[in-house]
Order: C-alpha cells, then sequence, then structure tokens
C-alpha cells in the first residue's frame, strides 16, 4: 500500500504593532496543524524584511502600523517578483475601514477583522493559501456600494493593458465587478461556470491580477462594472 505524502505546512507570517494582537495571533497558529509560524514582526519595515527572509505562503498584516504601514508593505511585495508567491491579508479594527480599496488595489488578498472567530481566521489563511481570496460576493457588493458613487470613490484610472482583454473577456470582468459569483454570472450570460472560469482566468492572467479580488478593482477603475 503506497502512503500518500503529507502536504507541507502552510507558512504564516504575522505583522502587527500591537502586542496583544501578535500574541492571540501567533499562539493560535503554532497551535494548529498543518500551519507554520515563521516569524512576527511590530511594524511594517521589521515585516518586509521578514517577509523577504522567510518567503511565507501568507501574511496576516495590520493595515496602520509606525515606521512602514501594511499598505506600503503590500505594496514593496507587490512590486517585488521574487514575492510573487506571497499572499497578503490585511488586518483591520473596522469592517469598511476606510483603506480596503486601496490594499485591494495594490494586491491584497482579502480582509480579516481583528476580533474574527479563530476558526473563520485558520480557515481563511488556508484559503488564501490555495489562490482563493477573501473578498467573497456579498462583501465584494458592500466594498462597491461604499466606494461606488461617493466622495471616496476612485478616480477613473483604466488599467494600461485593459485593451488586451476580448470582448467576452471585459464583460464578464464587468460581472465579476457586481460582485456576482461565477455560478451567477453564468446563469445570467446562459453559459457554463467552467466557460465563466475560463474567462475569468485569462482576465486575470492578462491585467496581472494576483487574484479575483484584485480583478474586482481593475475592472471597477477601468468602468468595466456592468
Amino acid at each position: 500500500m503506497t502512503e500518500q505524502a503529507v502536504p507541507a505546512p502552510v507558512r504564516v507570517a504575522v505583522v502587527d504593532d500591537q502586542a496583544l494582537v501578535r500574541m492571540g495571533l501567533t499562539t493560535l497558529l503554532r497551535s494548529e496543524p498543518g500551519l507554520e509560524l515563521v516569524g512576527e514582526a511590530a511594524d511594517g519595515r521589521a515585516g518586509l524584511a521578514l517577509v523577504r527572509r522567510t518567503r511565507p505562503d501568507v501574511v496576516l498584516c495590520d493595515i496602520r502600523m509606525p515606521v512602514l504601514d501594511g499598505l506600503g508593505l503590500l505594496e514593496e511585495v507587490g512590486r517585488d517578483p521574487d514575492l510573487a508567491s506571497v499572499r497578503v491579508v490585511m488586518l483591520t479594527t473596522f469592517e469598511l475601514d476606510e483603506y480596503v480599496f486601496t490594499a485591494l488595489r495594490l494586491g491584497a488578498s482579502g480582509f480579516l477583522l481583528k476580533d474574527a472567530d479563530p476558526g473563520r481566521l485558520l480557515d481563511a489563511v488556508r484559503v488564501v493559501a490555495d489562490g482563493g481570496s477573501l473578498l467573497a460576493p456579498t462583501v465584494t457588493r458592500r466594498v462597491i456600494e461604499h466606494f461606488g458613487g461617493t466622495a471616496a470613490a476612485p478616480a477613473a484610472r483604466p488599467h494600461p493593458r485593459i485593451g488586451e482583454l476580448t470582448e467576452r473577456e471585459r464583460e464578464i470582468a464587468g460581472w465579476v465587478a457586481t460582485g456576482r459569483s461565477n455560478a451567477e454570472i453564468a446563469d445570467e450570460l446562459v453559459v457554463s461556470p467552467d466557460t465563466v472560469r475560463t474567462h475569468v482566468s485569462r482576465a486575470m492572467v492578462k491585467l496581472g491580477a494576483r487574484d479575483r479580488a484584485q480583478l474586482v478593482v481593475f475592472a471597477l477603475e477601468s468602468g468595466l462594472g456592468t
């Protein structure tokens, strides 16, 4: 009987200036099978050094920090090709933090409230490590409602490669930006979910979106929201 290979643990780094938050997160991560804590840092600059040194799968990162904030860390990670596989989840105190849209544009894989249920946090780490996004359709809709048509809405800034999308890819990216799931889009367009998934994937590759969350932002900023 052939033994099944044991999957490598998901490697996680924690970056937060609040000692109590760090202690809670690191204790939780150390106690969970299949997850490996690679280190912790109390500010963004030290966090960036930690990320570059350890190359974690997932970084749990506070948005507001001294020296270098979470957005600065996220931007540095996003522009470093050696860190392309690193996924950053932003930790926030507020459900709709004022920096949410900027963080998504910079490549955040999602958001977690600092007082999130421990089970939800652990599940979120695994989802992101597996290439998923913590921007569920319901959350996407709330982000759109919060930023769309208000003074806080980002200025129109079409993606420089938006012209590379086919007409169908533009259409489906627009549907993604409305918060629909692949199944919902498939129902609207009377096609299979696999077809939608293929077009979403191609649009992400052409626009350089790290995940579905960033595709939503690129589509909104390019005026593709349906």
